[in-house]
This record gives structure tokens, C-alpha cells and sequence, in this order.
């Protein structure tokens, strides 16, 4: 048994990512189940709520579990961006009859300063926490360190990679260009270096002395056996388990990932505030098109960017709607998640 298996006490080095609001406490339990290391995340919800969350999955599963966070430093408002862009996103509210919003609130809290969260996972006790969009402070990963959480954090170039293996992380995810979902780049605004997945496996590999976890673009195991030979230990996918049907995605987003569409996606910060990669639609095409003004910081502008979605999921408009997923999610299977699992380690085997 590979030593990452053993550490975690896990059958297959496979990790169903962390997908904010898509990865179910069902899906992530089911995935655990099957013998590889199913995740939550709970970033996108208030401590209480993600206390819930991890309680559901312990309840539905005995075995070792992720638990996700995200770690960004604190948005700090600017009205007059923010009215800036409430302005650019007017007639998209008119066209689909809703009114525009009249100011905008961060709607994501981030473990960076998070007290309750925090208080959350040390009460709770998860096998893994990971981290994404950069590192907290240093004695909130020794708490976590010291309740014998095992903690991976994302990594998107040697940089980042050598300050999480610094804070003392356990593991290093390479997060690729090809990854669906947000860019785990630490700062936003600074040049990212885009690696696609095997460059940086195999940067983080000859540069770090921690081990390193595979993400983006792994769809079967067959790319999870080449990370592997590459000197990655485990390989983290999300996309390719979106059409389970323990994962949240919407009947829309179904049809559309089961579409020619799927082999189309992007990475667009006009939705979140933050580079994300997602299926091509009206959102990042029309609202992102050359010359918009600048988009608010992360949190803010997703508060925009969900209330844009929701008045055109109401008037029946699905060009508007947040389909993270990676360059590969053409590739998605619709199976049960555990049968997935199965699969992914027979063609790892077998490759």
C-alpha cells in the first residue's frame, strides 16, 4: 500500500476535490466509503452550517475525510469599483427584469480570520483540512497541527509551494491550469505563472520535501498513474465526479457538461472576482468582454455575480450560470460516485 494510503488510512490514493457547493456531505461520504478520500468544503457557508456539514458526513461514513477551506486575505470594499460595476451589470438585470442591485456585500467569510471556523474544525476534528487560496496565519495551522489534523494546502508554482511546505503542511497540492473551479493562486492580483499540471507536478516534486498531490485535468486513472510516475502521491479530481449523482450540480449543469459544450471552458474572474475556470457562457463573454471595468475584490463581486444568476435562473436564462469545471470535463462520467471510485483504481492498476 502506497505510503500516502497508509498515513491516511485509505485504500487508494484518490481525493475527490473540495468543490465548494457542488461536492455533497453525500458524495463526499460515498467517496470514502469506496476506499479513496472524499471532501467537503465549507467555505462557502457560516461555521454552524459547516459543523453541520461535517456531521452529516460522519454520519454516513466512519472513514477518513476532507475538510476544505479557503484562506484568502480579507476583501477590502471600494464603492466606488463596486458602483463602477453594478453599473456595467445594469442592463444584464433589466434584459432578465430584475432590478439591480443597490450595493454589495462580501459574502464569503475566509479562515484567514475566521474565529467560529476555526473553533469549528478544532471541535470537529476532521482527518485532513486543506487549504486553498493561499496559507492562514501561522497559529492557526499550528492549532490545527497540534488536534493531529493532517493538513494539504494548493499550490499553483514552486513559490507558493516552498511557503506552504515553510508553514509545516503536510502535503502540497499542484494545482494545474487545466483544474476547474478557482485558481489557488495566493495573491489574485500578482503574475501566475499557469503551469499545466504535469510542469508543476514535476517542479514541486525537484523542488520540495513534502509530498505532492496532482490536480487538474485528471479524469481517469489512467492520468492518475502518470502523476503518479511523475513523483506525486495521490491525484486530486472534481470534475470528473460532478455527474455522480451525490454531487449537488444542477439538472442544467448536467446536460451541459454531457454536452459539446463541456469541451469548452475558461478562466474568467468576472463571476467570483477571482480567476476560476468554468464553461464558456454569456457571463464571461458578455459581462467579461474587453474594456469592463474593474471587478471588485472577491467575495463582492461574487455577491454580484449570485445575484446576476439567480434573476436568470428565474426568468428561465441559463447562460448566466457559474459551471466551474476543468479542461477535460468532456470526460465526465455519470456513475455513482463509489463506482467511480472502483473504476479510477482499476485503470490505475491497470495503467
Amino acid at each position: 500500500m502506497p505510503a500516502f494510503c497508509q498515513h491516511l488510512n485509505i485504500a487508494y490514493p484518490i481525493i475527490q476535490a473540495p468543490m465548494a457547493g457542488t461536492a455533497t456531505p453525500a458524495l463526499a461520504a460515498a467517496v470514502s466509503n469506496a476506499g479513496a478520500l472524499g471532501s467537503i468544503s465549507i467555505a462557502a457557508v457560516a461555521a454552524d452550517a459547516g459543523r453541520a456539514m461535517i456531521r452529516q458526513v460522519r454520519e454516513a461514513t466512519a472513514r477518513p475525510f476532507n475538510v476544505n477551506v479557503f484562506c484568502h486575505r480579507p476583501t477590502v470594499p471600494n464603492p466606488e469599483v463596486e458602483q463602477a460595476w453594478l453599473k456595467h451589470l445594469e442592463p444584464f438585470f433589466t434584459e432578465l427584469g430584475a432590478p439591480t442591485p443597490g450595493g454589495l456585500e462580501d459574502i464569503y467569510t475566509s479562515f484567514y480570520h475566521d474565529d467560529a471556523q476555526l473553533q469549528v474544525l478544532l471541535d470537529e476534528r476532521p482527518a485532513v483540512v486543506s487549504f486553498h487560496l493561499g496559507l492562514p496565519p501561522q497559529a492557526r495551522i499550528d492549532a490545527l497541527k497540534d488536534a493531529g489534523i493532517t493538513l494539504f494546502a494548493s499550490a499553483t508554482c514552486l513559490e507558493e509551494a516552498l511557503r506552504v511546505q515553510a508553514a509545516g503542511i503536510d502535503y502540497v497540492v499542484a494545482q494545474g491550469i487545466e483544474a476547474g473551479g478557482h485558481r489557488g493562486v495566493f495573491d489574485a492580483e500578482a503574475s501566475d505563472s499557469q503551469l499545466p499540471t504535469r510542469a508543476l507536478v514535476q517542479a514541486l516534486v525537484a523542488g520540495l520535501d513534502i509530498p505532492v498531490i496532482a490536480a487538474g485535468g485528471l479524469m481517469d486513472g489512467a492520468d492518475i498513474a502518470a502523476m503518479l510516475a511523475l513523483g506525486a502521491v495521490a491525484g486530486q479530481l472534481g470534475t470528473a465526479f460532478l455527474l455522480c449523482p451525490e454531487s449537488a450540480a444542477s439538472a442544467l449543469y448536467r446536460e451541459q457538461l454531457a454536452s459539446p459544450r463541456a469541451a469548452h471552458t475558461a478562466l474568467t474572474r468576472v463571476i467570483s472576482g477571482r480567476p476560476a475556470r468554468g464553461l464558456v457562457n454569456r457571463f464571461m463573454q458578455a459581462v467579461g468582454a474587453p474594456g469592463h471595468p474593474e471587478v471588485p475584490g472577491f467575495g463582492i463581486a461574487y455577491d454580484a455575480g449570485k445575484q446576476l444568476i439567480a434573476a436568470a435562473a428565474k426568468a428561465g436564462n441559463g447562460e448566466f450560470a457559474a459551471h466551474w469545471a476543468g479542461q477535460q470535463a468532456s470526460r465526465a462520467r455519470a456513475m455513482p460516485a463509489a463506482q467511480l471510485v472502483q473504476a479510477l483504481n482499476e485503470e490505475w492498476l491497470r495503467a
